[in-house]
């Protein structure tokens, strides 16, 4: 396990980490928010932009490609700096990621302020999980992760659905604005808050090579990509499909949204509470077993529709409530069991971890992008099933050689 500093100040918060936690869960929020609203406020950017749906979601895969690529490599570079100033250091990039297209509302200067919130968000989401495992026991580990993780769930409640009202009501540009707004008090509890002394073993761009370089370590991470790679087939495009399969307008959709963040909490707690107590690797094969089962729902929406509009209504959210909860409890689980893997590579294994999630979502954005523009919205649920089948299978080879 990381072995925290023997500094007055990092004691202290090992005794008392609950209002740290806090602060960094809901500094995740933002990040959340920030990042995945996009999913939300794809037709408005799309319109005005004067692009197609599967071209505005692009942008979703640029973020995702630019937090694979540089989140590893940033954590390993800023090891041995203070965990206060990189926490604000990539909350500060997150926010210029925010500002740049509210300034510049073109799809290039998208395009390049995601990289600048990919880099900021790849810096602080993996240090501030590691920061929380690093000052939990090992039986509380994966309790610790869910709380940190738990404003990024929140962030799919309110920020999700927050944003696509703002998008649809007031533009998109606004949207990002209120990110700004709200990031702001979270650098300054950051500095303030995050002590100056707090510091764990540091790890090196030699660190990241050696675990780049375990095949059984990559294997276990690269799971994270598959899984959420069925998951993004269905979550970048579930607005379209939400509103052309059955027809919801701006309303229907934040409140389809809101019901994904309900669920999404649940999940986050279940995740956390279920891996505890059977642990992680059996936690995840019924993660994946139950959206199995799930997935293909959205392919019925259509047949839903010539139904009746409440019946069809009934199902969508029931549907959307299932999917949440059984994708939303899965990194906890997944975070637990690599740091179990790994202890004195946590951050590393995180930020590995981490990078997965955005590579799961930029192929899941891809692969979905192209099923929409060859054969439409009605096979994505089959798709991505089928897809979690292979996660499936992934893990379970994972768990074998592990």
């Amino acid at each position: 396990m990381l072995s925290a500093s023997p500094s007055p100040v990092s004691a202290s918060v090992q005794a008392a980490p609950g209002l740290l936690i806090a602060v960094l869960s809901v500094s995740n929020f933002v990040i959340g928010m920030g990042a995945f609203m996009i999913i939300g406020l794809l037709e408005p950017l799309a319109a005005d932009l004067e692009v197609s749906p599967a071209r505005a979601a692009a942008v979703l895969t640029t973020y995702a490609l630019a937090y694979a690529v540089l989140s590893p490599v940033l954590v390993s570079v800023t090891g041995g700096i203070g965990r206060r100033r990189v926490l604000a250091a990539g909350l500060a990039l997150f926010g210029l990621g925010c500002l740049i297209p509210v300034l510049w509302p073109t799809e290039a200067a998208l395009h390049a302020s995601r990289v600048f919130a990919a880099a900021g968000a790849g810096i602080f989401t993996p240090v501030a999980a590691a920061v929380a495992a690093g000052l939990s026991a090992p039986e509380r580990r994966a309790k610790a992760l869910a709380a940190v993780f738990f404003g990024m769930t929140m962030s799919q409640v309110l920020g999700l659905p927050l944003g696509s009202f703002i998008a649809y009501t007031y533009g998109w540009r606004v949207a990002f604005a209120v990110v700004l707004l709200v990031l702001v008090p979270c650098l300054w509890l950051i500095w303030t808050i995050v002590p100056r002394g707090l510091s764990f073993q540091p790890v090196t761009l030699r660190d990241l090579g050696r675990v780049m370089r375990n095949g059984r370590l990559m294997l276990a991470v690269g799971f994270t990509a598959s899984f959420l790679t069925a998951g993004y087939v269905v979550n970048t495009f579930v607005a379209p499909l939400l509103s052309q399969n059955l027809g919801w307008g701006r309303d229907g959709i934040t409140l389809a949204l809101l019901v994904c963040g309900i669920g999404a909490v649940f999940g986050n707690v279940m995740g956390g509470a279920l891996s505890d107590r059977v642990g992680p690797a059996r936690t995840l094969t019924f993660l994946c077993l139950a959206q199995i089962g799930v997935l293909p729902g959205f392919s019925a929406l259509p047949l839903a529709e010539g139904e009746s509009t409440a019946l069809s209504g009934t199902f969508a959210m029931g549907l959307l409530v299932l999917w949440s909860v059984f994708g939303w409890s899965f990194m906890a689980a997944q975070q637990a069991r690599l740091i179990g893997m790994a202890p004195a590579a946590a951050p590393v294994m995180l930020a590995l971890n981490a990078a997965g999630i955005y590579v799961g979502a930029a192929l899941g954005s891809a692969l979905g992008g192209l099923v929409l523009a060859g054969v439409g919205l009605a096979p994505l649920g089959l798709v991505a099933a089928a897809l979690m089948g292979l996660a499936l299978a992934h893990l379970r080879l994972s768990v074998r050689l592990g």
